[in-house]
């Protein structure tokens, strides 16, 4: 019968380096952090609401202007037929 070989022991583990006061730190830094980020995009989405808004403002007046060229150029027609006729 074959032995197995010696199983190594690992050395134990070595306690926290981290100071309660730290972690506290630590943690009042990231819920901080996430404050920040849940306010920028917050921030993020009404500036994308107000850029959609004013994306369709623009597409209805571009709308309108076409509107209004297509007019003109029928009453200007109009005038010149009258003017060569």
């Amino acid at each position: 019968k074959e032995k197995s070989p010696p199983k190594k022991k690992k050395p134990p583990c070595k306690p926290s380096t981290l100071k309660s006061g730290d972690l506290f730190d630590a943690t009042a830094a990231g819920m901080l952090l996430m404050v920040c980020f849940s306010e920028r995009a917050e921030a993020d989405t009404a500036q994308m609401k107000e850029l959609e808004g004013i994306l369709t403002e623009a597409r209805n007046l571009e709308s309108f202007l076409k509107e209004k060229k297509k007019h003109l150029k029928q009453t200007l027609a109009l005038i010149s037929d009258k003017l060569l006729g």
